[in-house]
């Protein structure tokens, strides 16, 4: 009898199903479903950097793509499934009651954004970051920062805890304990839901709770007390122990069962978060760089233990025992935006069209909306083709890819993007080609660190939306990398990451690494960098360093 897995990816504006064959990884069908509260913009304010998520677009979400999935399935499929396991974003922790059910979902707190899945984007708590580094770096105690790249960032646990206890008092009541999103959805589904015992994710503690065995868990009740008095007695009613992918939690409920159209002998694994199980997806191998390259970026790294040692990283996004292949120590890195940064751009471009096209009586509705959605889906590949045929450096122009804040090397969400050089003769597709460029000059950066702290790198292997869909910013990462990349077979890594997972808590696998190697796709493409390109970049990256270090200082100032 043949047995399948499920894996299931919550992404930032969608999740995805996967039901994959066990044995071998083939996709046999899959599903998607983008939150509609998410989608028409509820519960967040980008212009204070709030992203807030309700749970009901993760609940109904998870109900419709694997019921959706499953009825594309030859009936006996859904008798064979053996497991589900689950990646999410992530820091995306909610406040919770006694129960562990978000506030979101009680009474009176059903339309509170403090309520809500704080994103991982969700850049409010800036202050409450800087209080931590602080803190950290004065109190004459363990530097809780340091296994996290010495650098707390707003878009972790801690930070947005802090913020969300002070910004809102009734939430400050009503919360018993947080939970990251990774964590609450094996929860909800094998009904282990309670604060206090539920499994969670080591992934998610140890790279955004500070949390690691050297501290007995997460950082003390001394150093939270004096960072403030709210967090007081908090730290007991969260967790000490971490689990990571290839753990069970339990099995499916009759209720979940019943709603999935699943046996309750489905086991249900530990979650994690989407790029540490989309590089198990891409195959990751220690010393290459898996680049999960989409709205952001995160660049995974795998090493020994025993090559590792007592080596820390500066200004990464920390490096946990397990957080990725268990045994292996797990470095994460990453850009807070990548594709978002070609999406302003669109979306910069695409106003006139939407405010004066979108407006005109001179054609009917249905052909206004027909050219608007036409020129929307046309201006990222139009503008790549003619940037291709710009010779580097002709422009003159240099871009900054801190559109979101930079999240590595050196957490800083307070930096701004910025484009220098213009001229009149400064058109879409010359800036169109800075901005790709300052991506890729953001992703030398991430590389240059790692080397530069003594962790070799051997290899990129690089996976999601854009690796798949655009040949000419790949291109160009490859040169400005001066290294070649490999492109991941799979169309959903983290999704077929997740079901390798899951394939090991089912007992198929005896580890990760037997049920990467069985269920792989391969690689579908390498790109390799120009010489003569890559010597070019060279000169522009470092007017690029220059840029950076000019809007850092100024940055600094009052």
């Amino acid at each position: 009898m043949s047995k399948y897995v499920i894996g299931v990816d919550y992404g930032t504006d969608s999740v995805r199903s996967i039901i994959a064959d066990a044995g071998n990884g083939k996709e046999i069908a899959s599903d998607v479903f983008y939150y509609p509260r998410w989608k028409a913009g509820k519960f967040c304010n980008p212009l204070q950097n709030q992203f807030r998520q309700h749970p009901l677009d993760y609940l109904e979400g998870l109900t419709a793509t694997i019921t959706n999935a499953l009825a594309k399935c030859p009936a006996q499929v859904a008798g064979e499934v053996v497991a589900i396991s689950v990646d999410t974003t992530g820091s995306t922790p909610v406040a919770v009651d006694r129960s562990g059910t978000p506030l979101s979902l009680l009474p009176g707190f059903e339309e509170n954004p403090n309520a809500m899945f704080v994103l991982w984007k969700d850049h409010t708590a800036t202050r409450e970051a800087d209080e931590i580094n602080a803190l950290s770096r004065s109190w004459k105690g363990i530097d809780y920062t340091k296994y996290e790249g010495g650098v707390y960032s707003s878009e972790w646990f801690w930070a947005k805890v802090l913020h969300v206890l002070r910004a809102d008092e009734k939430v400050r009541k009503a919360a018993f304990s947080w939970v990251e999103h990774c964590d609450w959805i094996p929860a909800i589904l094998t009904g282990h839901t309670d604060p206090l015992t539920l499994k969670r994710s080591r992934c998610a503690a140890g790279h955004k709770a500070m949390w690691h065995p050297d501290f007995n868990g997460l950082p003390s009740e001394e150093f939270l007390a004096k960072l403030d008095p709210l967090l007081k007695d908090l730290r007991e009613r969260l967790f000490t122990d971490t689990y990571t992918c290839e753990v069970k939690v339990g099995n499916l409920t009759d209720e979940w069962a019943g709603k999935l159209g699943l046996p309750q002998t489905v086991v249900v694994g530990v979650g994690a978060f989407d790029a540490h199980l989309g590089a198990i997806g891409g195959e990751i191998k220690p010393y290459y760089l898996s680049k999960v390259m989409g709205t952001s970026t995160c660049d995974m790294l795998i090493a020994p233990m025993e090559e590792v040692g007592d080596k820390l990283v500066r200004g990464i996004c920390g490096q946990v025992d397990g957080s990725i292949i268990p045994g292996m120590m797990g470095l994460e890195a990453g850009q807070s935006a990548f594709g978002d940064i070609y999406a302003w751009f669109r979306e910069l471009l695409l106003w006139p069209v939407e405010e004066i096209l979108g407006k005109t009586s001179l054609i009917d509705q249905a052909t206004k909306d027909k050219l608007i959605h036409e020129t929307a889906d046309q201006i990222i590949p139009e503008l790549s083709k003619q940037a291709e045929k710009i010779p580097i450096g002709e422009s003159g122009i240099v871009a900054l890819d801190w559109m979101n804040g930079r999240r590595t090397p050196d957490a800083n969400q307070m930096l701004k993007g910025a484009i220098f050089g213009l001229n009149l003769g400064s058109d879409a597709p010359r800036i169109f080609r800075a901005l790709v460029e300052a991506t890729a000059f953001g992703a030398k950066k991430i590389v240059d660190r790692f080397i530069s702290e003594g962790i070799r790198i051997d290899g990129i292997v690089a996976l999601g939306g854009v690796a798949k869909k655009s040949p000419f910013v790949m291109q160009v990462v490859a040169d400005v990398l001066n290294m070649p990349i490999l492109v991941a077979r799979s169309e959903q890594a983290c999704a077929l990451g997740t079901a390798m997972a899951a394939a090991t808590v089912a007992g198929i696998y005896p580890t990760v690494l037997d049920a990467q190697k069985a269920m792989g796709n391969g690689y579908e493409m390498e790109y390799k960098p120009v010489k003569a390109n890559s010597e070019a970049y060279a000169r522009l990256y470092a007017l690029y360093s220059e840029a950076g270090d000019f809007v850092e200082h100024f940055s600094r100032k009052p």
